[in-house]
């Protein structure tokens, strides 16, 4: 076994660690409906298995991981592409409100693709564009699953 040295890894499997056991839990406090006391598929049966495995990889990861020896510049370029993707994460749930499920998506989607460093145009543009659509579609029409359409298609686009 490593030493016990924290690094990233290890900082991300306690946090998710933390996660996991916190979901097990709440998953305890679901209430069962009567006629499900002899179900073997209720509503506590999923969470209880992400929990379960959640846990398990998160001290997989926590016992398996090895110590980095980074250079400081590396770790604050790190930091920065976190709070990127966090900025990025709280763009997209203002922007779904505001510009819709489609347009919105595929924004998150094309920053998302640019901020891991891909450049190439037919990648930034050729996959946020039809994964969204696909997306979408397998939503409304395969699942039934209302998407409000934002402000902006409201404005514009009648309904």
């Amino acid at each position: 076994m490593s030493s016990l040295v924290l690094n990233t890894d290890r900082i991300a499997g306690l946090i998710l660690l933390a996660f996991c056991l916190a979901y097990g839990y709440e998953a305890a406090l679901i209430t069962s409906l009567p006629s499900d006391e002899y179900e073997s598929f209720t509503s506590k049966t999923m969470p209880y298995l992400l929990s379960f495995f959640g846990t398990v990889l998160s001290l997989i990861l926590i016992v398996t991981s090895k110590p980095h020896l980074d250079n400081k510049q590396k770790q604050n370029k790190h930091w920065l592409l976190l709070l990127s993707f966090l900025l990025l994460i709280a763009s997209y749930a203002l922007g779904l409100k505001y510009l819709g499920f489609v347009l919105a998506t595929g924004l998150f989607l094309f920053f998302g693709i640019y901020l891991l460093g891909e450049r190439r145009k037919r990648l930034l543009f050729g996959v946020p564009l039809p994964f969204t659509i696909i997306f979408y579609f397998v939503l409304t029409k395969g699942l039934d699953i209302y998407l409000e359409p934002g402000y902006l298609q409201s404005i514009f686009g009648g309904n």
